[in-house]
C-alpha cells in the first residue's frame, strides 16, 4: 500500500510499473482550474486564429485566413491584384512559399524581390509551367493563379499543406464552376449583373448581393459555406510604400 500522503502508484515499484505501461512519471499535483458559468462568454475566441491578418471585420477585430492547412484548400478571390499581393506578401511572412502563376510577371516583380528579406520565397511562373513544390508540414506552400478571366486548369492543385488561390479580375463564365469548387470565396465589388450571378452561386441573401456593387476599395466580402465576413484590408507602411493604397482596378 501507498504510505500517508502518498498517491497510488507513487513507490517505486508503482512508478516502474505505469513507466512500462506508457503513463509516463507522475508529474505535480495542481488544483484543478474552475469558471463560474456566468464567466464563460469571457472565453470568446476569434473565429480561425492561427493565420494570416487579412484586415478588420466590421467591428474592428482581425479577421484571419489559415492558409496553411493540412487538407487541400482552394480560395478563388474575385477582385483586384492589390488585394491578391497584401495576401501573398502576408502569407510569405507566416513562413510559407509561394509560386504565382502568371501572365503579368512584372506585375508580380518587385513583390517578388521585397518578400522574405534575403531568402527567396516567392517564385513566378509562366501559365502552365508551375512544377511540382513538395509542399509539407515544414514547408507549406501557397499557390497564387493570376491567369486572367479564363485560367486553364492548372497543372498543381491543392494538396495537404499546399493551398491553391484563383484570382479572377471579372466574372467569368469559368468563374461559376471555381466558385463551387472552393472552400472559400472572396468577393469585391463587381457590377449590378455580376453580384446577381455571384449571389445565385453563393446563395447569398438579398442584402448582400446589394451591397457588392457598392463595395469600397480595400473590402472583401469573404464567403465559406454559410459564413459571410465583410472584411476591410489596410496596407501597412511597408505594403503601401510597395504596392500602393487600396483599388479594385489594376
Amino acid at each position: 500500500m501507498a504510505g500517508a500522503g502518498e498517491a497510488p502508484g507513487a513507490s517505486p515499484g508503482g512508478v516502474r510499473a505505469r513507466v512500462r505501461a506508457g503513463f509516463g512519471l507522475i508529474g505535480p499535483r495542481h488544483p484543478r482550474q474552475t469558471l463560474p458559468v456566468e464567466q464563460f462568454d469571457s472565453l470568446t475566441l476569434p473565429l480561425g486564429d492561427d493565420g494570416v491578418v487579412i484586415g478588420v471585420d466590421a467591428e474592428d477585430r482581425p479577421a484571419v485566413l489559415g492558409v496553411n492547412r493540412p487538407t487541400p484548400y482552394d480560395v478563388v478571390l474575385i477582385g483586384g491584384l492589390w488585394t491578391a499581393q497584401v495576401l501573398a506578401l502576408r502569407t510569405a511572412a507566416t513562413g510559407a512559399r509561394l509560386a504565382v502563376e502568371t501572365g503579368r510577371a512584372p506585375m508580380w516583380t518587385s513583390l517578388a524581390q521585397a518578400a522574405g528579406g534575403a531568402v527567396q520565397c516567392v517564385t513566378l511562373y509562366d501559365v502552365g509551367q508551375v512544377p511540382p513544390l513538395g509542399a509539407s508540414a515544414g514547408g507549406p506552400v501557397v499557390v497564387v493563379r493570376d491567369c486572367g478571366m479564363r485560367p486553364p486548369r492548372g497543372r498543381v492543385m491543392s494538396a495537404p499543406w499546399q493551398t491553391v488561390v484563383t484570382l479572377l479580375p471579372y466574372l467569368s463564365p469559368v468563374a461559376p464552376r471555381l466558385m463551387r469548387q472552393a472552400r472559400l470565396v472572396g468577393v469585391q465589388r463587381v457590377s449590378p449583373d455580376e453580384a446577381a450571378e455571384i449571389g445565385r452561386v453563393l446563395g447569398l441573401p438579398p442584402e448582400d448581393v446589394a451591397s457588392l456593387p457598392t463595395l469600397a476599395d480595400g473590402v472583401t466580402l469573404w464567403c465559406a459555406d454559410r459564413d459571410r465576413h465583410y472584411v476591410m484590408t489596410r496596407p501597412t507602411d511597408i505594403e503601401e510604400g510597395l504596392l500602393g493604397l487600396p483599388r479594385r482596378m489594376d
